[in-house]
């Protein structure tokens, strides 16, 4: 499927999942906010630390299941009907159930190593115990995105992410309001829990799954199908993880709390924004391109519909944000966080580079290239965690944005090129072209702001205004509603002709 209906597709999708993401995003900020005025940079750089372990933790108990499920449901929908979702949809809880207490339970019994490794003191060893129940709930929440996903419950996903994130959210400020410091483990936690609960009540509305209850052989079957494919996913996903959690502890014993806090600042704001771009093609394009990903020709297209949409998408939002960073880190955090501003900049220029690669990621994914998937991913990872060993001592935290940059400018070429030779991928001329007039762009500004930060201000702003009314023009166009766009657009026209008159 190509032409308008698919590009209208993606921007359904992108709009539901996106607006979705820009209400957590929203709600997100305003919890940072909380944490930075209670608690300055060293609460928002132990929350960060928090955070990071759990993620790590869960991302090698879930042994990648969460990304295989989403595949392997999205395949048995498409072309093995009820029961064959039904066998994958046990197998997956079943296997889910094993991988979270498992997991849970080696966490909690490694607290003690993880306390004295990661932050150097042993106090921290309670805290650190209790991450285990996010854990585990981290992992069954997975699953039932997983399965939500391969069905293309999109709207279902998306109410789970706003529940999850305004009530998670308003019970993690409260723990913090109400315990300080010590309710900062509550607020990491209450995030996979509250997701825990609206996902399990929107995956019990789905019914019992089809067909008869599987024989212990078949569903060995389906779980060394999950763990095959999963344990590469799970590989990709741990060097990631595991790198992010290098660069924290690096900055963590290199500039203390202080230095933590302001590379965790720029971080949020820089993972944060991109969610809504990120998340569609996590929840929509990701099960659509892995029922044609043996139509080369299929495959190619709805990779650059995507790349070019997501563009379209985030670009105004990054020009005004490369603008107003300095405006923006005051008002999302607090004055403390100056030093976050040159980390926040390097960032959003490595985010172009991130958006052009994401499409072409999922690629290897879908072909179900696992290991050619880790050993990119391993390659990144090393650019960033390098990066950030040689130029922390000479330039402070602003090497962690300038490793960050670093790392996509290797990966991007790489998956670029793997993709080429699994489906003859090549970019559409307007691809490249937006690309090229958004990193020019980008550049722009970022010299403008070094210059003046008010230079810098000025011209992300206009810049961004260009781009938000080329990405209305093009999206309609897209969409097949650019005739009713261009007529409001020469209307607009006379009107100001008239008022000038």
């Amino acid at each position: 499927m190509t032409g308008p209906s698919s590009y209208r597709t993606i921007l359904r999708s992108s709009s539901i999942i996106g607006g979705a993401q820009v209400i957590n995003i929203a709600v997100g900020l305003v919890k940072m906010k909380f944490v930075a005025v209670l608690l300055g940079p060293a609460g928002v750089g132990l929350l960060g630390l928090y955070l990071i372990l759990m993620q790590t933790a869960s991302s090698i108990a879930a042994l990648g299941i969460g990304s295989v499920g989403t595949r392997q449901i999205a395949s048995a929908h498409a072309l093995g009907g009820d029961e064959a979702v039904g066998r994958t949809r046990r197998a997956l809880f079943w296997g889910t159930m094993a991988l979270a207490l498992i997991g849970a339970v080696i966490f909690f019994l490694s607290s003690g190593l993880i306390a004295r490794t990661i932050f150097r003191d042993e106090s921290k060893t309670t805290a650190v115990a209790w991450l285990s129940l996010g854990v585990a709930l981290t992992v069954a929440a997975g699953s039932q995105s997983a399965l939500l996903t391969g069905l293309r419950r999109i709207g279902d996903l998306a109410r789970i992410n706003v529940g999850a994130g305004i009530l998670g959210a308003t019970l993690g400020v409260v723990a913090l309001w109400l315990w300080g410091a010590q309710g900062l483990i509550a607020m990491v936690v209450l995030a996979p829990l509250t997701s825990f609960l609206l996902g399990h009540r929107y995956v019990s509305r789905l019914g019992p799954p089809a067909g008869p209850n599987a024989r212990f052989p078949e569903m060995l079957s389906e779980w060394k199908t999950l763990a095959t494919l999963g344990f590469a996913i799970m590989l990709s996903g741990l060097v990631s993880t595991s790198s992010n959690l290098a660069v924290r502890t690096l900055v963590q014993h290199d500039l203390g709390s202080e230095g933590m806090g302001q590379f965790q600042a720029a971080w949020t704001i820089g993972m944060t924004y991109l969610g809504f771009v990120l998340a569609a093609m996590a929840t929509d394009y990701y099960p659509r391109l892995s029922a044609t990903i043996n139509d080369h020709a299929s495959a190619t297209r709805l990779v650059n519909e995507q790349t070019e949409v997501a563009l379209l998408l985030f670009a105004p939002v990054l020009l005004a944000m490369l603008g107003l960073a300095p405006w923006v880190i005051q008002l999302l955090y607090s004055a403390e966080f100056g030093a976050a501003v040159d980390v926040l900049r390097w960032q959003l220029l490595g985010d172009i580079l991130k958006v052009m690669s994401w499409p072409l990621g999922f690629v290897l994914l879908a072909k179900g290239a696992g290991k050619t998937f880790v050993a990119i991913e391993s390659v990144a990872a090393s650019v960033f965690v390098l990066g950030v060993v040689v130029l922390l001592p000479i330039m402070g935290v602003s090497a962690t944005g300038i490793a960050f940059l670093a790392l996509y400018v290797a990966y991007l070429p790489l998956v670029w090129w793997l993709a080429s030779r699994a489906i003859r991928f090549r970019w559409t001329r307007a691809v490249k072209i937006q690309g090229l007039a958004l990193i020019s762009a980008a550049l722009t500004i970022m010299i403008a702001a070094y210059w003046r930060e008010i230079a810098g201000a000025v011209l992300g702003i206009t810049l961004a205004a260009a781009a938000a009314l080329w990405a209305l023009l093009r999206l309609s166009e897209m969409s097949g509603a650019g005739g009713k766009l261009r007529s409001v657009v020469l209307i607009g026209k006379q009107v100001r002709r008239w008022i000038i008159r």
